[in-house]
């Protein structure tokens, strides 16, 4: 059996994909809009163009993603992901890039347990915690 985090963007998924590419080097392995479908897709016309289906890589991880069905669905909320960076440098990059357009929690900075950990909602309301392992 296998967990596999599902993330829903709101209209925004195809600009997240393309962010987390650049920024955390995601590998997207599937893409499909709704008009990809080959029934009409029960989606409003201006969103016909959206991503029904994403999966994508980060590190080891697969993730899926999409749109969702319509602007007004829920916000990402009580789940947060983690990366574990190489480095303290490693992760101060990844936590910055994150953080560009997007909402600091936790600054990142060592704690007890890690040569460095913050946690930032980056600009498409995904909550993510970074950590670089002591040495």
């Amino acid at each position: 059996m296998q967990v596999q985090p599902y993330l829903f963007f709101n209209g925004h998924c195809a600009e997240a994909l393309q962010f987390y590419v650049t920024h955390l080097g995601a590998v997207v392995h599937v893409q499909m809009r709704y008009s990809d479908a080959p029934e009409p897709p029960p989606v409003a016309p201006a969103w016909r163009e959206k991503v029904m289906h994403a999966s994508f890589q980060v590190g080891g991880t697969e993730l899926f993603a999409s749109d969702g069905m319509r602007a007004e669905d829920a916000a990402m909320q009580g789940v947060s992901l983690h990366l574990t960076a190489d480095s303290t440098e490693h992760g101060r990059r990844l936590f910055d890039a994150l953080a560009d357009g997007g909402q600091v929690t936790t600054p990142y900075a060592p704690t007890f347990w890690a040569a460095g950990f913050g946690m930032v909602t980056d600009r498409f309301g995904v909550h993510w915690m970074v950590s670089a392992p002591s040495v």
